[in-house]
């Protein structure tokens, strides 16, 4: 029988996910400890997990770790691909990421060039998912404001992390093919289950693209967003199926945008970079990141200053990676290649940027009453959220779009 005195936040974690904590906090040696359950981030943070900090206080020390616990209403998991997106995850901490690690070490390449990513302290399985990992926080990770647009050098360091890990899917292509391929096939289209998943999630989707076009005002702009969100939920399956055999493709992270990118400071200066929350790998052309990451955490403003130099700083990062291996980004993935993938999935980038624009304009409180209406399964209900924005998010919606479709114009992307 456990000693551990648990306390706090647990609701929304089952039996058998709690006992999993418990299992692996004695097994990381505290048997006889105050344990303390803590939310964490705000209800727009985290859609599709449950995310908790574990405080753990021991005789001989103390111990935070960060819990996403699945939820396990079973409409919930169908409609958002739970068991996809928790089996994606802990394939990549327990197996893709110390394998990517475990190639530059044997290349002996510098510790602050090696990729950084969260220790996993453990993963439960289906139907009562739990990944327990690092928490940043505790080694002075911050989160920046999912409302202000990153900096020049907050993105290059993101730009250069992703870089190194997108190489490290070229080397262990080139190096170990059959373990490349074993991760390829494991790995789920999240984002295309989704757009499968039936009526009332495509809702959802076809909602946030019906207020993009009610808050614009001008024709030409409307005609650019018109069918986005369409050519996202007809195209990324078919896409997904194409670069199941193209060499250019790369495991990607799936996700990149501000929430789930952790900055460690020296003053006002970035020291280092993470990326977390990997739920959407798969196989697939680098250049989603790229437009996911760019269109997704700046403004139009930042875009026009800097966009063509972090294309630049991206494939110079991926050379300076690949040659540890004795290999050429213009042999692997040509600059070329680059720009014409750049081309061929703009309208995709533009329809996901769309989409994520709820995301990232909604008011906590409006993020609040949309969760509670997910945790029911209620996703009609969901659909009369998006419809109802306040009028302050609707400022902060109708500036994001026009941004994207001034940018996307602008760098040729549609």
């Amino acid at each position: 029988m456990s000693e551990l005195k648990i306390e706090g936040e647990t609701n929304n974690i089952s039996e058998s996910q709690l006992e999993f904590i418990k299992n692996v906090i004695e097994r990381e040696g505290f048997k006889d400890s105050k344990v303390t359950i803590e939310a964490v981030g705000g209800p727009a943070d985290n859609y599709g997990a449950n995310v908790k900090r574990i405080v753990i206080e021991g005789e001989n020390g103390n111990l935070t770790m960060i819990a996403k616990i699945a939820p396990t209403i079973v409409p919930i998991r169908m409609v958002m691909g739970v068991e996809f997106m928790f089996n994606n995850e802990a394939l990549l901490y327990t197996e893709v990421l110390p394998k990517m690690l475990e190639l530059q070490k044997k290349a002996e390449i510098p510790e602050e060039d090696q990729l950084k990513f969260p220790k996993c302290y453990g993963v439960n399985e289906a139907p009562n998912e739990v990944i327990l990992l690092e928490d940043l926080k505790a080694s002075g990770f911050t989160m920046l404001d999912r409302f202000k647009s990153l900096s020049d050098e907050h993105m290059t360091s993101v730009l250069k992390n992703l870089a190194i890990y997108h190489s490290l899917s070229y080397v262990l292509r080139t190096k170990e093919p059959e373990t490349y391929d074993y991760y390829k096939d494991k790995l789920q289209d999240l984002l295309g289950a989704m757009t499968q998943a039936g009526p009332e999630l495509l809702g959802f989707f076809y909602q946030i693209e019906a207020v993009a076009l009610q808050v614009l005002d001008d024709s030409e702009q409307k005609n650019v967003v018109k069918n986005k969100v369409g050519e996202v939920i007809e195209k990324v399956g078919k896409m997904t199926k194409f670069e199941h055999g193209s060499r250019f493709a790369v495991i990607q992270h799936g996700d990149c945008w501000t929430n789930n990118i952790m900055y460690k400071f020296e003053g006002e200066e970035v020291k280092q970079s993470m990326l977390i929350d990997y739920q959407q790998s798969k196989n697939f052309s680098p250049v989603y990141d790229l437009l996911y990451l760019i269109f997704n955490c700046t403004d139009h403003e930042t875009r026009v200053r800097n966009y063509y130099d972090w294309i630049d700083y991206y494939h110079d990062e991926l050379d300076n990676s690949l040659s540890n291996y004795g290999l050429k980004a213009n042999y692997v993935y040509p600059r070329d290649q680059l720009d014409a993938d750049l081309k061929r999935y703009g309208k995709i980038g533009l329809g996901c940027a769309i989409l994520m624009t709820g995301t990232l304009t909604i008011s906590p409180a409006e993020a609040g009453k949309l969760k509670e209406v997910l945790d029911t399964g209620n996703l009609e209900g969901m659909v009369g959220e998006v419809g109802n924005f306040n009028a302050e998010t609707l400022v902060l919606f109708k500036k994001r779009i026009i941004d994207l479709v001034e940018s996307f114009k602008l760098f040729g992307l549609l």
